[in-house]
């Protein structure tokens, strides 16, 4: 199908309030795309709790859980803009297809190496940098391809499916990373992970849809210093995409919690591995419901306004599970945190696609990356670095807190972003 520009038709995404919640899988390419990485982001979430769970077994560190924050936050922040570039030059599909063999690739080796009984930590944290790097060239190529294989007027229904496809993950993968850790060890679950790229690889192929951008004559393609520049002043430019960009970041820098999970899992509400599942599936149980209604609900309105209180009651909830020594109340604070965390996420990566020319979203994306990736990743450190020295419980806390205060220094002062409504 043609390639739609939804920074010039947005006004007309209105008017459809209310639609069925899978009214973009009526469109064969997205169907593909995402029935693939339903399969897929299962396997990864499987393999974050175990890389978690393994690194914390082997070391007994919360500094050395933060380190493997830092393993995916750098490549993510060195490579995110070059992948954007790259997103808005060359055909998507491709780009896809090549990052999501190379993280099927390093899954393998991961697994060749624990199976063989490895006791060290640098080859979990080699392998992670790695794959992290490839995920920096994908999620842009990604998230530019989305807008190309649905209509304008369901694209919103599209965001909010594919962030159920993430949810889905979350809720799944973690519990069963967490019978397989208890009954076979990290080895298998990273074999798992290994195979379920192939679901993304066969579905990028069958797709009939280009993944080429849509460039006009006087645009000369290229990869180009020019290039990555002409994105930065777009977003610079943008204040709608700064203010999204700087709420997503500073909320997840200081409110990433679930880094800690083994600790609380372990030591603290002495639940165990599987135990430590279900915590880390707990936020996306809220975040599946969430989604549904979402995407039911098609645009919501005062969207701006949304997404601070949706970022508030999230710091609000991972206050509350800092301070619990209930599991069930752990759950369900941490459910409370997948929810707000969703209806936050869907609107600015919303409202973010609807304001981006089709030429610039692989460059918008990338960008984005920084913080929307960049910020729980490197929060993951401040949190480990952070229990290190005064404990997991207090570091959870005050992170919410800061949290908390991030979201009423916005509403009072990110004006834009206050009175957005689409």
């Amino acid at each position: 199908m043609p390639e739609t520009n939804l920074a010039s038709d947005s006004p007309d995404i209105a008017t459809t309030d209310r639609q069925s919640a899978f009214a973009s899988l009526r469109h064969r390419d997205f169907r593909l795309l995402w029935m693939g990485q339903i399969v897929s982001v299962i396997g990864s979430q499987m393999q974050l709790a175990a890389i978690n769970w393994h690194i914390y077994l082997i070391t007994g560190s919360p500094l050395a859980l933060g380190l493997v924050g830092a393993c995916r936050a750098v490549p993510i922040i060195l490579c995110s803009l070059m992948g954007g570039v790259l997103a808005d030059v060359v055909d998507r599909r491709r780009v896809m297809m090549t990052t999501q063999t190379i993280m099927l690739v390093c899954s393998g080796i991961l697994a060749l190496v624990t199976f063989s009984g490895s006791q060290r930590a640098w080859p979990i944290f080699l392998l992670t940098a790695i794959a992290s790097a490839a995920w920096a060239f994908d999620t842009p190529s990604r998230q530019a391809l989305m807008p190309m294989l649905v209509p304008l007027k369901d694209f919103p229904n599209a965001v909010s499916l594919s962030m159920l496809v993430f949810q889905v993950g979350l809720i799944t993968g973690p519990p069963l990373a967490g019978f397989l850790l208890a009954s076979h060890g990290p080895a298998l679950v990273y074999a798992f992970n290994a195979a379920s790229f192939i679901a993304v690889i066969v579905g990028l192929a069958l797709m009939r849809s280009s993944g080429k951008p849509e460039r006009t004559e006087s645009e000369a393609p290229g990869i180009s210093f020019h290039a990555l520049v002409e994105g930065l002043r777009f977003v610079w430019r943008t204040p709608i995409i700064v203010q999204t960009m700087t709420l997503d970041f500073v909320a997840t820098f200081f409110a990433s919690a679930n880094q800690l999970l083994p600790i609380y899992a372990k030591d603290i509400l002495v639940v165990g591995a599987r135990g430590y599942g279900f915590l880390a599936a707990a936020p996306a149980v809220g975040a599946i419901v969430a989604g549904l209604i979402m995407a039911r609900l098609g645009v919501i309105k005062k969207q701006g306004v949304t997404v601070i209180v949706s970022v508030g009651l999230y710091g609000a909830a991972t206050v509350a599970f800092g301070l619990s020594r209930v599991f069930w109340f752990s759950l369900l604070m941490l459910a409370a945190t997948g929810a707000a965390d969703t209806v936050s996420t869907i609107l600015r990566q919303t409202i973010r696609q609807l304001v981006t020319p089709n030429n610039m979203r692989g460059r918008m994306t990338s960008i984005n990356m920084i913080f929307f990736m960049g910020g729980p990743q490197l929060g993951e450190v401040e949190a480990g670095t952070v229990a290190a020295l005064i404990g997991a419980p207090l570091s959870v806390v005050t992170g919410g807190a800061a949290c908390l205060v991030a979201a009423i220094l916005t509403f009072v002062r990110a004006k834009n972003l206050r009175r957005y409504e689409q």
